[in-house]
């Protein structure tokens, strides 16, 4: 028998996830001997759930099945189920509708035996379905292996506030009291992984893939944190956030309480920020006021770790009583960040948001490196018969961009689906416009060399002072700009084409080749009409 056999526990929890929790259980089983049982508790399901996990039992006696009467409403009370009946001397948390990797257990059990640490922690990656294309979360923490004495000595560890990626020593949760809120209680692992930091522990890291976390945003029932139709939604991510820095705050962890609040101005506000021009005005004016309300406690010193983005977005919401600016804020949280015009200074030539709002400056704009300058361009998508043609229009920004000396853009359609596939490519000139102001750019783009998929226009600027930067571009909304048209192409007969502007406001291109292309789209609007 293998020293290391049988030290771990699994605790899957779920909720009504029948189509799903089989797999789920499987991958920790197929983990090997090293668990020695899977805790899967079920919250009250009435979708077959609880029959489907008797038959695991059935065929596994590693399988150990504890049934809930009441539903929660959330995820920390069946995890905690799960804590107290773990026997094992480790325990990890793993999702119904999630799976873990082949040696994801063996990876972070052999780090923490290791090195004496009650913590191992290891790369998660979100596998968006149906595509597959896989993104990993905070890879920054996980390049190298690494042992960290105490999470003060890297407060980042307080960015990555998932609860799943990570193996917990039994003894060390049950003698710090760590749980996790109970109820319906939304990012309930911000809390629980600020009591874990809170308590000290030394931490093994590992490079290893350890969770893969299925994201479904075409499922007929979201998960909590991608349902964020409601208001309430927002609320609940404040309160976790609240509750985590003052946890943090309250065991003399300043840095990592910090770095909580950081987190919430990177991740939550520009997320959250990116979806505002979608949401009702009633939607807006609550949480323009929740949003200042809660910023309204920050220190100076908070905002100073965070992303320029993240910043001025806080400081334009601090500034005005009223939501403004919608689509310029959009723009400026998308990854990366376009501020679009206009570009107004005060008197004595200090950049600032608008002519309105002096007191929110952007004298950073002055000093911040080419290759990471909010620049924004430009982007029509001109379909003809004969050729389709992509226009660009690079914007001036306080004399940074001129002093680079623009030269040239590189083009490229990358496959969404996977990140990587480029369709086509194009390099052209940037020219100035002394007409309009700026710089322009003109392509040709084969479009029968993409192929069916969703395509992000991904551009490279490149400056004749030898700096580049890589960026995305804002989609011009205009006639016959926007929607679907269908073009006559020499391979497929015709093409079904709809440029339009993601949610952060950028140019993206679905593409559906051939008649049965253009017959399965059209299909499926009519269903979304008649239902």
């Amino acid at each position: 028998m293998h020293p290391h056999d049988a030290q771990v526990s699994v605790v899957v929890i779920g909720y009504d996830d029948a189509t799903h929790v089989t797999h789920a259980v499987r991958s920790a089983l197929a983990q090997g001997g090293v668990v020695r049982e899977v805790i899967a508790v079920d919250d009250c399901s009435t979708d077959g759930s609880p029959e489907l996990l008797d038959a695991l039992a059935a065929e596994d006696s590693r399988v150990k099945v504890v049934r809930r009467t009441v539903n929660s409403g959330g995820c920390g009370s069946p995890r905690n189920d799960g804590i107290d009946a773990a026997t094992a001397p480790y325990l990890m948390f793993l999702d119904s509708d999630d799976v873990l990797p082949p040696g994801a257990v063996d990876a972070l059990l052999m780090a923490a035996v290791a090195h004496g640490t009650p913590l191992a922690a290891g790369l998660c990656v979100r596998r968006e379905l149906p595509s597959g294309r896989e993104v990993p979360w905070q890879p920054e923490l996980y390049e190298r292996p690494a042992v960290v004495s105490h999470p003060s000595r890297r407060p980042r560890l307080a960015y990555d506030t998932l609860c799943v990626n990570k193996l917990y020593r039994t003894d060390f949760l049950r003698e710090h009291g760590i749980r996790f809120p109970d109820g319906r209680f939304p990012y309930e692992d911000f809390v629980f992984t600020a009591r874990v930091l809170a308590a000290g522990p030394g931490i093994a890291l590992v490079p290893d893939t350890v969770y893969v976390w299925h994201v479904r945003r075409s499922a007929q029932r979201l998960s909590i944190s991608l349902d964020r139709a409601a208001v309430d939604n927002w609320k609940a991510r404040i309160e976790a956030t609240r509750q985590a820095y003052e946890t943090l705050l309250g065991a003399g962890e300043k840095q990592l309480a910090r770095a909580a609040r950081t987190t919430f101005l990177d991740r939550g506000l520009r997320m959250y920020a990116r979806e505002l021009p979608l949401r009702d005005a009633g939607y807006r004016d609550e949480w323009w006021k929740l949003t200042r309300a809660y910023l309204s406690g920050y220190e100076a010193a908070d905002f100073a770790q965070a992303s320029v983005s993240g910043r001025v977005i806080a400081q334009v919401l601090l500034a005005s009583e009223q939501p403004r600016d919608l689509n310029r804020l959009k723009e400026l949280a998308a990854r990366p960040a376009r501020l679009l015009p206009p570009y107004a200074s005060t008197a004595d030539g200090t950049p600032v948001w608008s002519a309105d709002l002096p007191q929110v400056q952007l004298e950073h704009l002055l000093h911040r490196p080419m290759q990471h300058l909010p620049v924004a361009v430009d982007a029509e998508l001109h379909l003809h018969v004969r050729a389709t043609r992509l226009r660009l229009r690079l914007h001036e920004m306080y004399g940074r961009v001129e002093n680079a000396r623009p030269a040239r853009v590189d083009v490229e359609f990358v496959l969404r689906e996977d990140g990587e596939r480029v369709g086509f490519a194009h390099s052209a000139a940037l020219r100035p416009d002394t007409a309009a102001g700026g710089w322009t750019a003109e392509a040709p783009v084969d479009l029968a060399a993409l192929g069916s998929g969703t395509w992000d226009l991904r551009l490279t600027l490149r400056f004749d002072d030898g700096t580049n930067r890589v960026t995305t571009a804002h989609a011009v909304t205009g006639p016959g700009l926007l929607g679907r048209h269908a073009v006559p192409s020499l391979r497929h007969g015709v093409l079904l084409v709809q440029p339009y502007a993601t949610h952060s406001g950028a140019l993206a291109l679905r593409v559906a080749p051939g008649l049965r292309g253009v017959t399965s789209v059209m299909s499926r609007r009519l269903r979304r009409l008649v239902h």
